[in-house]
């Protein structure tokens, strides 16, 4: 095919789709709650894609094929499940005869319904979002049963950019049918996928779609089940295919997240697709001889970064952007990933210092920079004012004197080694037993208990000054005190305070952490309609009095049983905050390791025996490609163990991990050295375990037995059935009880009820064992 509307010269790889104040959540739980009906949700959704499209054109994307076409009602790769029509068996009764499902239907496949477990749900590559994992086995129906795309395209017009998650990626993001026979891989069915890829870009075709966006980041990943020679020669049947289909629109196929690779180029640049779009940020720039495969494709040059919130370097991105286009004269400027990263907008933020804010760029400032260097390379002249702006505020940025902080930087330079280390766990767990008297298969939550349209108005209200400090407190525990009540009732073994004190586990620190801004509209979407407020760490981290202290000392005091001092750990601080780019990330990870360990000092101070080190995201930010994963893994390990290095002997140290893909990491968990690891496993039905059990792993392990991320209560003998499969694999000695994660999004009347489920689960297997 041959090019006929050429690719804008300043583009996006995608939008937010939350909203700038969240109407597509608030939109979704009305929906969900029945406070709408269906014909209120249509309507709302139509008005959501189009104030967003007239948006992007008020910002001058309004060229063709300017606009990424990525508005998505869960995920974009739920989507293009359901688009496909590639329905797990137990969710047959959802689907309409010409194979499609309707919103409820798509709702439910994220949500799950009554026995109906939901998708799994894994992270996106190295980021904090989630996304729904296909499962794709040999029988399972794929073809073109829906285009979502096509109603942004008619709202847009030609300025819409479909953006579809490509064929290759989204087979290897699948998993198995539990029917699948040994050795099948869902790339096996990439022919199937390829087929219903022509038909939606015959339909786009038809439609007068000038471009295509194919999203293609699992060529960047060298950690697939599937070998990298495998994923390419993958990659190169689908754009052979693709690329010479007659009735199409040209192709844009993106690999963001990291470098494509000199093999990844060479292969795709060996298709006939148009476009290729490189992310210049996580990845390397090539060298003009590596750029000269490319040469006649046009390069979508991804130097904006889309995953963090700092401005540009400018004149930095200038010259890499002049540096290919020497070999690549078709060019385009855009942003290395997906703008669904990062917030809207920073010039809302006003309680930002503004000196802070001024060093920020959220999306829409990021549009305004990708069209800067746009103009500027075409005409450098134009833009003189803009760089020297740029210029000035990066120096502002880089000579602030809280940046760099002697005191600071003293302290992480004289850390040892002995720093990094405990007694041998042996001595722990016999200190730790004969301390704390726990039963076989103690029961424990993760931390969090829901949060009450109480709790959040009372937080609101101290926020704005309605309520002084001590009427606050006197809300706060009588919260604690009703949840330690609770969980008494209940029978749980290992107590939390429930963190009602808590807005998000990272934001409460940062707002305790000098080094820190917190925004009030700087929301990300983290899956379907859940949101986070991530902080901004923008200089050197020191603690300037203890955080957690007061709150964990009172809810010990309401009971006899063990209390839980609750932190969130350095990496995970780092992960779900906008981290500072003008570091090693190994600094800022120790900075934050300081911090915490004199945390866990004060806590064994007031009496707290055990504490629970949350790090949730140790898996999410593993490098993409085997070459990084060793210098990561070490420093990573080395500020968690950090933190907990100074904890006594007898002080039982726990942690929690979220769907981190036990068998990529289990080394890095082993090294942690915590006394016990709780860890997602409910959605996969405890997939985990074999890898465990070939590690050899000894230390406790509490294998989530409830999906939290799910309204449904699991019903006795499933928790049971999930927890039977974990003492089957591990030394019951071992087992903790446990659900996935906290509790803090969900509603009372289910907690208390799958609570009593798990601690009755937990008994009668106690009992099967000690018979």
């Amino acid at each position: 095919m041959s090019e006929t509307t050429p690719f804008p010269a300043a583009t996006i790889a995608g939008y937010p789709r939350i909203g700038a104040n969240r109407e597509l959540k608030r939109t979704l739980e009305h929906y969900w709650s029945g406070k709408i009906d269906r014909s209120e949700f249509d309507k709302e959704v139509s008005d959501q894609i189009a104030k967003r499209i007239n948006h992007l054109k008020e910002l001058d994307l309004d060229s063709p094929a300017s606009q990424p076409a990525d508005f998505f009602l869960y995920d974009q790769v739920l989507t293009l499940t359901c688009a496909l029509g590639a329905v797990p068996q137990r969710f047959g009764n959802l689907v309409r005869p010409d194979g499609s499902l309707d919103v409820d239907g798509e709702f439910t496949l994220a949500r799950g319904i009554d026995d109906k477990a939901a998708l799994e749900m894994t992270k996106w590559f190295d980021t904090n979002y989630h996304y729904l994992v296909p499962e794709i086995g040999p029988y399972v129906p794929i073809s073109a049963v829906a285009n979502p795309w096509l109603e942004q395209v008619k709202v847009a017009g030609e300025a819409a950019r479909p953006v579809l998650v490509g064929p290759v990626t989204y087979l290897l993001g699948a998993k198995p049918t539990p029917d699948s026979p040994a050795h099948y891989n869902p790339l096996q069915r990439l022919d199937d996928v390829l087929a219903a890829f022509e038909a939606f870009l015959s339909q786009f075709a038809k439609a007068g779609v000038a471009w295509v966006q194919l999203d293609e980041p699992g060529l960047v990943r060298d950690t697939w089940s599937a070998p990298r020679a495998e994923v390419l020669a993958a990659a190169k049947k689908a754009y052979d295919f693709l690329g010479k289909l007659p009735n199409r629109p040209a192709l844009f196929v993106n690999a963001p997240y990291g470098d494509l690779g000199i093999d990844g180029r060479k292969v795709l640049a060996d298709t006939s697709i148009e476009a290729i779009g490189l992310d210049l940020v996580s990845g390397a720039v090539p060298s003009s001889e590596d750029l000269a495969p490319l040469s006649e494709k046009t390069v979508v040059a991804g130097v904006v970064s889309g995953r963090n919130i700092w401005r540009t370097d400018l004149d930095g991105a200038l010259q890499t952007l002049r540096k290919i286009q020497e070999v690549c004269p078709k060019i385009s400027v855009s942003t290395s990933t997906s703008l669904q990263h990062v917030p809207h907008d920073a010039t809302i933020e006003t309680s930002i210092d503004p000196v802070v804010r001024s060093w920020l760029a959220f999306a829409d400032q990021k549009i305004e920079e990708v069209q800067v260097l746009a103009k500027g390379l075409s005409n450098p002249s134009s833009v003189n004012a803009e760089m020297t702006e740029n210029a000035r505020i990066l120096a502002t940025r880089a000579n602030h004197p809280e940046v760099k902080r002697a005191e600071v930087r003293a302290a992480t330079a004289a850390v040892t080694a002995a720093d990094r280390n405990r007694a041998p766990y042996a001595e722990r767990v016999a200190a730790q037993e004969a301390l704390l008297n726990l039963p076989l298969l103690p029961t424990t939550t993760i931390g969090s208990f829901p949060q009450t349209t109480e709790i959040r108005k009372a937080r609101a209200a101290f926020r704005k000054g309605e309520i002084n400090e001590a009427q606050y407190d006197e809300e706060i525990n009588a919260e604690i005190a009703r949840v330690v009540k609770l969980q008494e009732d209940l029978g749980l073994d290992v107590l939390v305070h429930g963190e009602a004190e808590r807005n998000d586990m990272v934001q409460f620190f940062a707002e305790q952490l000098d080094g820190f801004a917190t925004t009030e509209n700087g929301w990300v979407q983290s899956y379907g309609s859940r949101c986070t407020r991530p902080s901004i760490l923008w200089g050197d981290v020191s603690r300037p009095r203890p955080m957690t202290v007061e709150w964990s000392t009172y809810a010990q005091s309401l009971t006899s049983k063990p209390m839980k001092g609750m932190l969130t750990g350095p990496v995970t601080i780092m992960a779900w905050s906008f981290v500072r780019d003008d570091e090693p990330k190994k600094e800022v990870a120790d900075q934050l390791g300081l911090a915490l360990r004199a945390e866990i000092a004060d806590l064994e101070a007031a009496g707290i025996k055990v504490i629970q080190v949350d790090e949730p995201a140790i898996r999410e930010l593993l490098p993409l490609r085997e070459a990084g994963r060793e210098e990561y893994l070490d420093w990573s390990v080395g500020s968690f163990r950090l933190a907990t290095g100074g904890a006594k002997t007898e002080t039982q140290i726990h942690t929690h991990l979220c769907y981190s893909e036990f068998n990529v990491v289990v080394d890095a968990i082993d090294h942690l050295d915590a006394d016990v690891t709780s860890i997602e496993a409910s959605r996969s039905k405890m997939d985990i375990l074999p890898a465990v059990h070939e590690h050899g792993f000894e230390r406790g392990l509490g294998p989530g037995i409830w999906d939290i991320h799910s309204p449904r209560v699991p019903k006795l003998d499933e928790e049971k059935d999930l927890l039977e499969k974990a003492v089957g694999a591990l030394n019951p000695r071992q087992v903790w009880v446990n659900p996935d994660c906290g509790l803090k999004t969900r509603a009372y009347p289910e907690t208390v009820a799958t609570l009593k489920n798990l601690v009755e689960a937990a008994k009668e297997v106690r009992q099967e064992i000690e018979a």
